[in-house]
């Protein structure tokens, strides 16, 4: 018995095993047809792209090429130049500087009585106005012993001057002649030497004492702008105590950087000529149309040593406006400028906007309606015009407007449908 019923057991696993072997067939071909079904359909929009893509291609216009140049005459116009002599303009920056600046200090040792009114930051102070007084109690004591050392040196001087009297009626008396040196001793010279030279050192010690004495009272040297103080009432200074710094008001200095080729165009002072005359703006902060002018004061003899530009000062007189009676700005110093230099007189040259310089330093003419691209020689440039001796006139018409198609001989026209400059031109 159990071995029947293990042959049935065995017979019930392999019927199962056959059913599922069947069924896992069934699951593997179900997917092949899938994959076979999705790839025809990829297949198929493949194809329908391409043939989409060569009807495109093969109905699509053909290109033609037209000529070189155009057969319509360009619109453009045009302006001339001008002939004559002009003084170009060095455009720069610049700083603002103290063209006369100290440092006030103390020169003698004391405490700090008073300070002037004026004597603080942003002040302005006129040249003998009381800045700073120290207590002079000491130097006034030391002052009047100096004048009563002096009174009594007077006073041995005097004496000195009686024995010496008295010396040479003695020797006179004496009726005979004595070796130099012997009778200098007779006449008490070396006696009445040393009394002259101690009423001398006495007048030293008082003018000493009256100079401590003078130099408790510190003055403004000049007119000036305090731009910083740094003592107050009660403070204890020494001999070269910083005070405070002044600078002077009747003139600044502005510090510009051009290149070292634009040296030979800028007109320095020589002897009796002034230099060259300087606009100044600050179009960040100061109003629309304000300007200061200036004049071209002095080289400096060396580059800047991060620009390797050089330097050149330029002198602003009354830089805070106080005489000029017009609302003019105010120079800052550190403050940063736009420096317009004129420069020295160019003869005999035709003046173009940079503008209408095209590459290869060459211009556009309009000759006979047709362009014309001249080469001309520049003397020079500045920031607005280019200023040409050779290769063009002041009569010559130079085309202004850009143009897609650049070509000798190329057909042009002017806006006013003309063949002068004339209403639609440039001025």
């Amino acid at each position: 018995m159990p071995s029947r019923e293990a042959g049935v057991w065995f017979q019930l696993n392999c019927n199962e095993g056959f059913e599922l072997t069947s069924e896992n067939q069934t699951v593997q071909a179900e997917k092949q047809r899938v994959v076979l079904r999705t790839a025809l359909i990829c297949l198929a929009m493949l194809l329908v792209g391409v043939l989409i893509l060569y009807l495109i291609f093969s109905t699509e216009p053909t290109a033609r090429r037209d000529s070189a140049v155009r057969q319509t005459a360009s619109l453009v116009d045009v302006t001339r130049g001008e002939f004559g002599t002009f003084r170009p303009i060095v455009e720069a920056m610049g700083t603002v500087r103290a063209a006369r600046e100290i440092t006030l200090s103390a020169r003698v040792e004391g405490e700090v009585l008073e300070l002037g009114q004026d004597f603080v930051p942003g002040g302005l102070v006129e040249a003998g106005e009381l800045l700073v007084r120290i207590d002079d109690a000491d130097y006034q004591v030391a002052a009047e012993q100096r004048r009563t050392a002096l009174d009594m040196a007077l006073a041995e001087l005097e004496i000195e001057r009686g024995e010496r009297a008295a010396a040479a009626t003695d020797y006179r008396q004496f009726n005979r002649e004595l070796p130099p040196e012997r009778r200098a001793l007779v006449l008490r010279e070396p006696q009445w030497q040393a009394a002259q030279a101690q009423v001398r050192s006495a007048r030293a010690d008082l003018r000493q004492a009256e100079l401590d004495l003078e130099r408790t009272r510190l003055e403004a040297p000049f007119d000036a702008h305090v731009i910083s103080r740094e003592v107050n009432i009660g403070s204890i200074v020494g001999p070269g105590a910083a005070l405070g710094r002044l600078v002077g008001i009747d003139n600044y200095w502005v510090e510009a950087t051009v290149p070292v080729t634009r040296l030979p165009w800028l007109l320095l002072p020589d002897g009796g000529r002034q230099g060259a005359r300087v606009e100044l703006r600050n179009d960040k902060s100061w109003l629309s149309g304000q300007v200061r002018e200036g004049e071209l004061f002095r080289l400096i003899g060396q580059l800047d040593g991060d620009t390797r530009l050089a330097r050149v000062l330029i002198a602003v007189d009354d830089p805070l406006a106080r005489q000029s009676g017009q609302p003019l700005p105010r120079l800052l110093l550190g403050e940063y400028l736009t420096v317009r230099i004129e420069g020295r007189a160019i003869e005999n040259v035709v003046r173009l906007e940079r503008d209408y310089i095209r590459a290869n330093d060459t211009v556009w003419l309009m000759v006979e309606g047709r362009l014309v691209i001249q080469p001309v020689s520049i003397v020079f440039e500045d920031e607005r015009y280019a200023y040409i001796d050779q290769g063009l006139s002041d009569d010559d018409r130079v085309v202004i407007t850009r143009l897609a198609t650049v070509q000798d001989g190329l057909r042009l026209r002017l806006d006013d449908g003309g063949d002068d400059i004339g209403e639609g031109s440039a001025p």
